[in-house]
């Protein structure tokens, strides 16, 4: 897995900043994804659009499962325990549009609305 460190622009961060207040979480909003109870998309930053290769019409509305990396995680089980816990931190696979899979280190916590966001930072890529 090679390391990289995310290029956002400072656009891409104001953008997620204003959008996505802050909550004292430990990751700067490089990339933010929200979601359901039932794992779909709600809202979704423009630098995780660019992150993972598609547009936000074409995220929001879809499961986030679709694009996590098949095989890589217990999603049920997670969900489980993260609805228990109210907040939960790791390393989270996700899978671009060309295939390429792109290894977060996320913080993600439930919102007072009942969703679910997610900050996440770019820690590497590969096959």
């Amino acid at each position: 897995m090679a390391h990289a460190r995310s290029g956002f622009l400072v656009g891409d961060y104001l953008h997620s900043a204003t959008r996505f207040p802050s909550h004292n979480n430990r990751i700067e909003p490089d990339y933010v994804a929200v979601v359901n109870a039932k794992r779909k998309y709600v809202e979704v930053s423009s630098s995780f659009c660019k992150l993972i290769g598609y547009e936000e019409d074409e995220l929001v509305g879809r499961s986030y499962d679709e694009f996590t990396a098949p095989k890589t995680s217990n999603i049920e089980s997670i969900l489980n325990i993260f609805q228990k816990v109210g907040r939960m931190e790791g390393i989270w696979v996700l899978v671009h549009r060309s295939g390429t899979k792109i290894f977060v280190r996320y913080d993600a916590f439930i919102r007072e609305d009942g969703l679910y966001e997610a900050h996440m930072e770019l820690i590497g890529a590969g096959a």
